[in-house]
């Protein structure tokens, strides 16, 4: 048997940080749980648009943010400022989940931790380069929050894009342990906050933890292309079901005239689970979406750059005809419910 190599090495001794991780987050849950703090803290209280019928305690970041900033700044220190930033918009957050904010200051909030990122490690581009990546990165933070919002769905997301993150920054030519090493804590504080969150949830992720899950997500990935760890698309890629889904949601809004910071239950996501598929089939179902484009992000890497693009294309393509499988499906699900009242009556 050959030896294993540095990379392989990497990522196998940095699983115990991640079962750390885990394991931090779920006792914290628990006892949120059993002691009935969870519900002081913050509640979801269902409405017209909820997918849910209970009052949920919406404390999942209180699991996920405490123990992967305390990690990261344990296993990773030159990552302090993306933990800093995301440890001080869950605090944000947690005051948005209970008491509500302005969407001004909330977006505030949002652009001054990215502002802050990228003037503290700017990428060697041009200044308008660095404008778009921030504006994507602003949009990431708040695309994960639109995203959460059924049982295992967010929580999914993360285990699966982080622990993305954490193969190719081991198994990259420009391996970066750190980036490794705190992509393998958020993707095991992920794991953790999913014992609790997956169908039928007993905890919800909340702003406080969506938000920095957001932020984390885009922070990561903009160090690693700026480390050469990656190339530009592969964040995209690793995440691709979750900004596909967002986005198209958000163009089509914007184009109704609609005020799209409003709740509302016409994602994909939200979609499968009105039409009856229900909550932990629309989970396995966008797992596997996330597991095979971050199998092809991956291989990708290896490729000549056109491939890599034609890859990416590729992959949008297949998402693209999924959502107009969606689409079909829900017009299918509306015309069968008018044909059910229309009887009734």
């Amino acid at each position: 048997m050959p030896p294993a190599s540095h990379s392989d090495f990497s990522i196998v001794a940095l699983l115990p940080w991640g079962l750390a991780a885990l394991a931090g987050c779920a006792a914290i849950l628990w006892v949120l749980l059993r002691s009935g703090l969870a519900w002081r803290l913050a509640t979801d209280i269902p409405n017209d648009r909820s997918l849910h019928t209970r009052p949920t305690p919406r404390v999942g970041g209180w699991g996920i943010v405490p123990v992967s900033v305390v990690l990261i700044g344990l296993a990773a220190p030159s990552l302090w400022l993306p933990a800093l930033a995301a440890a001080l918009l869950a605090a944000l957050s947690q005051i948005d989940d209970r008491r509500g904010l302005p969407a001004r200051v909330r977006f505030g909030g949002h652009a001054a931790a990215v502002a802050a990122l990228i003037a503290v490690y700017p990428a060697d581009v041009a200044w308008w380069a660095l404008a778009c990546m921030a504006v994507l990165l602003v949009w990431l933070v708040n695309l994960y929050n639109f995203m959460d919002g059924s049982d295992g769905l967010a929580g999914g997301m993360a285990l699966f894009g982080f622990g993305g993150y954490a193969l190719a920054a081991s198994l990259s030519v420009h391996a970066d342990l750190a980036l490794a090493a705190a992509s393998v804590i958020v993707a095991g504080a992920a794991a953790g906050f999913l014992l609790f969150n997956f169908h039928p949830a007993r905890v919800f992720l909340g702003d406080a933890g969506s938000i920095p899950l957001g932020f984390l997500a885009g922070a990561l990935g903009y160090w690693g292309w700026r480390e050469g760890v990656w190339p530009v698309w592969f964040p995209a890629l690793c995440f691709a079901p979750f900004i596909g889904d967002a986005s198209v949601t958000l163009v089509k809004r914007l184009l109704r005239g609609e005020k799209f910071w409003q709740a509302h239950r016409e994602h994909y996501y939200q979609r499968l689970v009105q039409s009856g598929l229900g909550h932990a089939s629309t989970a396995w179902t966008w797992y596997l979406f996330m597991a095979v484009g971050i199998m092809l992000a991956i291989c990708a890497l290896q490729f000549s750059l056109m491939y890599q693009w034609l890859t990416v294309a590729g992959w949008a393509a297949v998402l693209a005809v999924a959502g107009l499988c969606i689409d079909r499906r829900w017009r299918r699900h509306m015309s069968r419910s008018g044909q059910t009242r229309g009887s009734a009556q």
